[in-house]
């Protein structure tokens, strides 16, 4: 009965074995969904602010230029760049892009209320066609 007993518990306190997936079926039809290209460049929409979470440090330089081109070719006079808070790496790196910028006329940190210093507002020259 004590051994009995013991072996219930052995089975109750150790570690399940994780259960393998069934195999699929010979006859069923793999899914017809294509994987995602790694290496297919991601179009996203041009709008008054852009989320830099997203892209590695070593993309942002790159992400932020072509931004305010195509941002100032819509004719945005004001974008926001949301580069987070963190240790403020983004930030100087973000805002040493914009000082420099021939299509930004100033640029500032965010009010509170549009993310604070986890995001920097850039003011564009005005195109004149």
């Amino acid at each position: 009965m004590l051994r009995a007993l013991l072996d219930h518990l052995a089975r109750l306190f150790s570690p399940a074995k994780p259960k393998e997936p069934p195999a699929p079926a010979p006859d069923e039809a793999e899914d017809d969904e294509p994987l995602p290209d790694p290496d297919a460049i991601a179009v996203l929409p041009i709008e008054d602010a852009i989320d830099l979470h997203g892209f590695a440090p070593r993309d942002i330089p790159s992400v932020v230029e072509e931004y305010l081109h195509e941002a100032h070719a819509r004719g945005f006079p004001e974008v926001r760049l949301i580069h987070g808070r963190g240790k403020g790496v983004q930030r100087r790196v973000v805002q040493s892009i914009l000082a420099r910028h021939p299509l930004v006329e100033s640029f500032r940190d965010a009010p509170a209320t549009r993310g604070g210093w986890g995001a920097t507002i850039a003011r564009l020259r005005v195109n004149r066609s």
